[in-house]
């Protein structure tokens, strides 16, 4: 299971990557595999300010569907509009091209709660 050492993660099973200002956010290697094969992807909250825990998206897979969580609080800058044609890039790169969307923080204090890659191994038990 690949889990980026350089990435912050939540218990909800997403990870954040930090440029600056902004954070790429996407779900991890473990949640797409736990998911299954990703056959829709709904975001509609870009240019919305959400706080940390709210829902941004959903992921919907063959067998589940899931709430996607923000890990920071921030205004979505942009969505992965690639994930509408092609949903299971989520599966197939969720570290790269399966980006969910990104974040102009509001509160780059609170990337201090999240977990590393050391911890995450942890919670799901890698």
């Amino acid at each position: 299971m690949n889990i980026p050492a350089d990435l912050k993660y939540t218990k909800d099973h997403e990870w954040i990557k930090v440029d600056g200002d902004e954070a790429t956010i996407g779900v991890t290697d473990y949640a797409q595999g736990e998911l299954g094969d990703v056959v829709y992807v709904e975001i509609e909250t870009e240019g919305e300010t959400l706080d940390k825990e709210e829902v941004f998206g959903t992921v919907e897979a063959v067998k589940t569907v899931s709430d996607l969580f923000m890990p920071i609080s921030g205004e979505v800058v942009a969505v992965n509009s690639t994930l509408t044609d092609a949903p299971d890039t989520v599966n197939s790169d969720p570290y790269g091209d399966g980006w969910m969307v990104k974040v102009k923080m509001s509160d780059p204090s609170q990337l201090d709660g999240l977990l590393s890659a050391e911890d995450y191994k942890s919670e799901i038990g890698a």
